[in-house]
């Protein structure tokens, strides 16, 4: 048997072949590379052999079909993985949480299997450690919520770690006490947590099950706060963790009404964090991911939640047609017929002043018009008799809608029409009979 030191030699050698070269990667797994990595992977008693074997299991996993090799060997692929990522030095674990987040994006399936060894609890886990103490979150939520959940996160971090400690695997030269933890660099505390956190993301991507999981953890509070207190890169993984749980809840009812009820200290907690990015961000990135989550939440908001309409309406005016547009996009989402509440919140955009921010919109990029085309639409529709609309010649702008828009997007057609209906329907004028180029 190779000592130790060559064995780690050799997965380094393969990892750095494996690097920038799908070739060198495929010949590895052809070759029965991945069973050594993952043997190696468990050395408890050696740290670097587990982070060569990481590395190098990381490096082969930007396939789908190499992941499965990864997930499917011998069905205890992602055992070991997750068993490796709850005990295990700190450093150690930061190479694992990223290598379950590119397994994750690269194949649905490697999701589900993470899912079912109960990966998520101890990302979630590893995320809010030291995120959280009593005198934190402010005002934002009652002392009773934040006792509650520093008890869970230290029930959690019991749990999640003794459960892999009692089957022989634990032990001092595992994952360590809290205390050995906590000694551990700021650098490094950070890294662990930007990584969980970008595994949580693939992991919820595309994936309503996954999302469910994430927000039964309450980790949702963690992500809230992380948003709220974390480093640049640590922030963005959050949103954009956020970002996919919110689509998931926008296409599924249940998760929505579980997640994102109205009297949740969690939902309460996104939404305070997602709006402060909204207002004060300045990365064009991290406001789309923001904006976009917020209209995601858009039937969850009652008619009298209209702070959350404000920062929306303004961000129409933003330099950045990108978002500008998606401002638009989260915006339709709260005037859509499909929202119960699209008059009340139609009419509150109105009073936020969105209509010439709308009308200057339409001469912006091809994308942008668009969006700002639909969501005037909707706001005519649905607030027809609001005297915000004449003075601003809505009624003019809609006829002069090109011919070539129509075209290409039919079903804009109807949306016109029914637009410029309702506004003759309350504003009739020299114009009121000009609906020829929508017959």
């Amino acid at each position: 048997m190779a000592p130790m030191a060559e064995k780690i030699e050799a997965a380094n050698q393969l990892a750095s072949l494996a690097k920038d070269n799908d070739r060198n990667k495929q010949i590895i797994v052809e070759e029965g590379g991945v069973p050594p990595f993952l043997k190696l992977i468990k050395e408890k008693d050696s740290p670097e052999a587990q982070i060569a074997a990481a590395v190098a299991l990381f490096y082969l996993c930007n396939d789908g079909d190499r992941v499965r090799a990864i997930s499917e060997e011998s069905t205890a692929g992602v055992q070991t993985i997750v068993k490796v990522l709850a005990d295990s030095p700190m450093r150690v674990q930061i190479w694992v949480a990223r290598l379950v987040a590119v397994m994750a994006e690269n194949d649905s399936g490697a999701q589900d299997y993470f899912a079912r060894e109960n990966v998520i609890r101890p990302l979630v886990t590893l995320l809010s450690f030291e995120t959280f103490s009593d005198d934190q979150f402010g005002g934002q939520m009652g002392k009773q919520s934040i006792h509650s959940l520093v008890q869970m996160n230290k029930e959690m971090e019991k749990s999640s770690f003794s459960s892999f400690h009692s089957d022989g695997g634990g032990g001092s030269k595992g994952g360590g006490t809290r205390k050995e933890r906590e000694k551990e660099s700021w650098e490094v505390k950070q890294k662990l947590k930007m990584s969980c956190a970008e595994a949580l993301w693939m992991l919820a991507k595309g994936s309503v099950s996954n999302s469910k999981r994430i927000t039964e953890t309450k980790g949702l509070l963690c992500l809230a706060k992380l948003v709220e207190i974390g480093e640049p890169e640590l922030q963005f993984n959050c949103v954009m963790t956020i970002k996919e749980i919110t689509f998931a809840a926008e296409s599924n009812a249940d998760l929505r009404r579980a997640a994102f009820k109205a009297n949740s200290p969690a939902a309460k907690a996104v939404v305070d964090q997602l709006l402060r990015v909204i207002k004060g961000s300045s990365s064009p990135k991290l406001l789309v991911a923001a904006l976009q989550s917020m209209g995601s939440l858009a039937r969850t908001f009652p008619a009298r939640e209209t702070r959350v309409i404000g920062p929306l309406v303004n961000h129409l005016n933003n330099r950045s047609q990108e978002v500008a547009a998606e401002a638009a996009i989260a915006l339709a989402k709260f005037t859509c017929e499909e929202n119960f509440l699209c008059e009340a919140h139609s009419k509150t955009m109105i009073e936020f002043n969105a209509i010439p921010a709308l009308m200057k919109l339409l001469r912006g990029s091809e994308r942008a018009q668009l969006r700002a085309l639909i969501l005037l639409c909707y706001l005519a529709v649905n607030a027809g008799n609001h005297e915000a609309l004449e003075p601003a010649r809505v009624l003019t702008a809609l006829e002069g809608v090109d011919r070539m828009v129509l075209a290409q997007y039919p079903e804009l057609r109807e949306l016109v029409a029914k637009a410029v209906y309702h506004i003759n329907l309350y504003h009739r004028g020299p114009h009121s009979q000009r609906l020829t180029f929508v017959i």
